[in-house]
């Protein structure tokens, strides 16, 4: 369930307070405080709400709150305050003495915010407007690269306007021994191959597999170099 409202609106005045509205409220106040709000409006015998009266005595009728327009001194401390703070008006306020939230934020709005960019500084970042067209600029660009990077890179160019994915090619390297001529092959004057191990001079080896062909074709071997 919600919460109940503060005054029954149907028998409640609306609209701008008149003179003799203010003098009851301030009158009130200064006898007896500002209390409960819920309570006031009946209590000074006002037609109003309670968070009515509350903003009005706040931002118009408090005996503290500083009148006229705001100093240079003021602004500058409003910008940097805004710098620390941002749209924290309440924070901003409580620095400024005899100023509400509620003016600081419509004096922001109107004023200041053309004073920062006639100043070439942005007034949401605080720093010059062509420093932060760069980072936005930057920062977009890193979004890109980002994006490209985990969605992995295509090949999008004329030959592949679709964007393929190109195809990951097979970089591993492999060491492998000579082709073997298989045991007992013929060349072509029908005399035997001997094997690769034979070759290295390893015959009868255990990883021969021409066996005693080899022995055969040594000896025909030398027996052509002795020709």
């Amino acid at each position: 369930m919600g919460r109940s409202p503060c005054c029954e609106k149907a028998h409640t005045n609306k609209g701008a307070w008149t003179r003799e509205e203010d003098e009851r409220l301030v009158a009130y106040i200064q006898a007896h405080g500002e209390g409960c709000w819920r309570s006031l409006p009946k209590s000074a015998g006002l037609l109003r709400c309670g968070k009515s009266c509350r903003l009005r005595w706040i931002n118009y009728l408090r005996p503290d709150l500083k009148r006229g327009n705001f100093t240079e001194k003021e602004d500058e401390l409003i910008i940097k305050l805004h710098s620390l703070f941002g749209n924290k008006w309440s924070l901003i306020a409580g620095r400024l003495p005899g100023r509400t939230d509620n003016e600081i934020k419509n004096y922001w709005n109107t004023r200041i915010k053309r004073k920062l960019l006639s100043r070439g500084v942005d007034p949401l970042t605080h720093r010059p407007i062509n420093e932060s067209a760069i980072d936005d600029m930057t920062t977009s660009l890193g979004a890109v690269l980002e994006e490209e990077i985990t969605s992995g890179f295509g090949c999008k160019n004329l030959k592949n306007p679709d964007g393929e994915k190109c195809q990951e090619l097979n970089l591993e390297l492999r060491i492998c021994p000579p082709y073997q001529h298989p045991p007992h092959s013929m060349d072509g004057m029908g005399r035997n191959i001997p094997c690769f191990y034979c070759i290295l001079g390893l015959k009868n080896s255990k990883d021969c597999s021409c066996g005693s062909d080899s022995d055969d074709f040594l000896a025909m071997k030398n027996g052509a170099l002795d020709n």
